[in-house]
This record gives structure tokens, sequence and C-alpha cells, in this order.
């Protein structure tokens, strides 16, 4: 135990300041560096088979292979894990949105070091069980029918090896990273973990979802950085037609120019189409650097056009419009309909053909 303190102590106050990887050792093997020195201790201090005969001897010495193997392999993967860590931290100083590749690469280290250390902690529970002699025995069994096994093992472990491989595959065809903006039954968030089993996507309102990593080689989803974070702002504002179409767009283009939200790139104003209420569709497109800059431009172009409406043409906001008719006006939109049947019938007895429009025509004249 001495040892491993003065060796933790030396990794953290001399080679620290020049092997940035001894701050991540010391960090990471905080237990596991003292457990396996205590249990090396323990084998170097095992009492002799004279002292406490045989049966008691190869009990001790069963149960220190066995905490052996076990520390060791914690030690182990701690120290894997102090490696990746400082990977990791050089990757994670450039990984903004923008950095494509230290987010990709930063999600295969992930990954990679998840599979191997399953298959560490996989080796090292096979080797204790092989201490036992009754499961050597059984394993000589199982040996001469692996293949019946493997199959059987394999379609139990079905669901979890497809998860397995669907997670290789996110990570290394670079569908999806950490970090990256997506959208997955309907819900806005970040790629925040990505096991073997799961992907954690962090919510806008700090909710997480956890979705299994399956569902992402089958089914579609939307990724907004898969190719760089630009990404353009929309605005739809359903308007009455009296709206001055020129004078607001003069008015976004003065906001948008001016934002700190906009990336200069593109705007636009446009009326894009009419509703089947009789609404006037008013688009406004502004490009952004990121999300987070896109979701704050549509509120202030949202805000800010909405404000201006109201306070300069109040008559533009959306309404619906209502005609009143007096009895008198109606009687003789009933009669003049009435003219116009009539004139349609005595055409048609006299063999004349006329259009509607003809007919309509000669009515408003009469």
């Amino acid at each position: 135990m001495a040892l491993v303190f003065a060796a933790r102590w030396v990794l953290k106050h001399k080679l620290a300041k020049v092997w940035r990887t001894a701050e991540f050792v010391v960090a990471r093997t905080a237990y596991s560096g003292y457990a396996a020195g205590a249990v090396v201790g323990a084998n170097l201090a095992l009492p002799s088979p004279a002292d406490v005969g045989w049966s008691t001897y190869g009990n001790i010495r069963h149960a220190m292979v066995i905490l052996m193997i076990a520390s060791l392999t914690a030690l182990g993967i701690s120290l894997a894990y102090a490696v990746t860590d400082l990977i990791l931290a050089r990757l994670s100083l450039s990984n903004g949105d923008a950095d494509r590749k230290a987010r990709r690469l930063q999600t295969q280290v992930r990954l990679l070091r998840r599979v191997i250390t399953s298959v560490i902690v996989v080796l090292a529970v096979s080797s204790i069980l092989f201490t036992f002699p009754q499961v050597q025995a059984l394993g000589a069994g199982l040996l001469a029918s692996a293949g019946i096994i493997g199959i059987v093992a394999g379609v139990a472990a079905q669901s979890t090896l497809g998860n397995l491989f669907a997670g290789l595959q996110l990570a290394f065809s670079d569908a999806l990273r950490l970090g990256d903006v997506v959208v997955v039954e309907g819900e806005w968030g970040r790629i925040e973990e990505l096991s073997l089993v799961n992907v954690t996507i962090k919510i806008w309102d700090e909710r997480r979802l956890v979705v299994p990593v399956a569902n992402f080689t089958t089914t579609s989803f939307e990724n907004w950085t898969k190719q760089g974070t630009a990404i353009t702002a929309k605005v739809m504002m359903p308007l009455d037609w009296e709206v001055p179409i020129a004078e607001l767009r003069e008015e976004a283009g003065r906001l948008i120019t001016s934002s700190d939200h906009w990336d200069g790139r593109s705007w636009s104003c446009q009326v894009v189409d009419i509703t089947e209420n009789g609404e006037v569709m008013v688009r406004i497109v502004a490009t952004a650097a990121d999300t987070g800059a896109q979701w704050n431009i549509s509120c202030e172009i949202r805000e800010h056009l909405i404000g201006w409406l109201v306070a300069h043409y109040p008559q533009s906001l959306p309404r619906n419009r209502t005609e009143v008719i007096s009895e008198d006006e109606l009687g003789a939109a009933h009669l003049g309909r009435f003219a116009v049947v009539s004139s349609r019938e005595r055409g048609s007895r006299n063999g004349v053909t006329r259009t509607d429009r003809e007919t309509d025509r000669e009515s408003e004249e009469g």
C-alpha cells in the first residue's frame, strides 16, 4: 500500500507537470490502484502450507487468485479509461458545433472503450469461473457442443447484439455524433450519450429521451448538424389582404440585417400562399449560424413584426369579414337571380345558346 501511495504521489506532483496523462491515471486509479496493491501484498504474505494445512492453504490460494484477477482487471480498465480520457479532453477543446470531426472521434472513442471494457469483463469473469474444477469439467463438455451453444446464445442475445452492432454502425458511419442536434419522435434535443444499448437525448427543456440504438438504424430521424451547423429560420405570418407587403419587407430586412443572430448569408420576405380562410400567408426566412441563433432570430422576427403591425398597420392583422345585407337588398338579389334563370329558359326555347357570362352581363345591364 505504501508503494501505491508513493507511486500516486509521484504521478500527481512530479510527472503530471511534464506528462499530462499522469493526472488522468491518478484520478481513475483512486480505488482500483489501492485494491490491486492490497491483493498483491496479501499474495506475498500468504502463509506456507505447513502452517495452515493443505486444505486451508488451497482455499486461501484459490480466493487470492480470484481477487488477483478481479483487481488487475479493474486496474487495467482504469488505466485504459485514463488514456482515453486524455484523448477526449483534447477533443473537447475544439468540440464546438462546427467541429464535426472532433465530435465524431469523441463518439467513436467513447463507444470503443465501452466495447473493449465489456470484452475484458467477460474474459475476466470467464477466467474466474474456470478456476473452479467443476466449471473446468463442464467447459470441456461445452466446447464439444460449441456450435449448438453458439446458436442458442446468438438467438438469446439477438436484441443485445443488434444494439451493439447498431451502435458501432452509427459511430463509424458518421450518422450520429455526440452533441448532434436531432429531432426524434417529435422531440428536439442534443445527443448526450451513445452507449451500447441506448441513445440518450437531452431535450431542450432538460428532459431526457432514451431511445434504443437499433431505432436509429431502422427508422428515419432528423439530424440538423449532419453536414454543418448553418440553418435557416422560418417565420410564417397569416395576415389580412390589406397588409402593405413592400413596407413589411423593408421593416423585416432592417430588423434581420441589424440582428446579432443573423449570419449575413441571406434573408427574404415573400407572400407564399393564400389560405382557405382568406388570409395572406407571409413567410420571412433568415439564415443563422446554429440552432440557438436560429431559434432566437425566429422569435425576434415574430415579436418585432407583430408589434410593428399593431402600431402602424392594425388593419393588416388577420380578421374575418362579415357582410350585413338588408331585407330589401336580399329580395333584390333573389329577383335578379330569378330574372337570370327566366332569361336562360327563354333562350333555350328559341334555340339560342348563351354562356353564363353573357347572361350574367345582361342581368347586370338590366
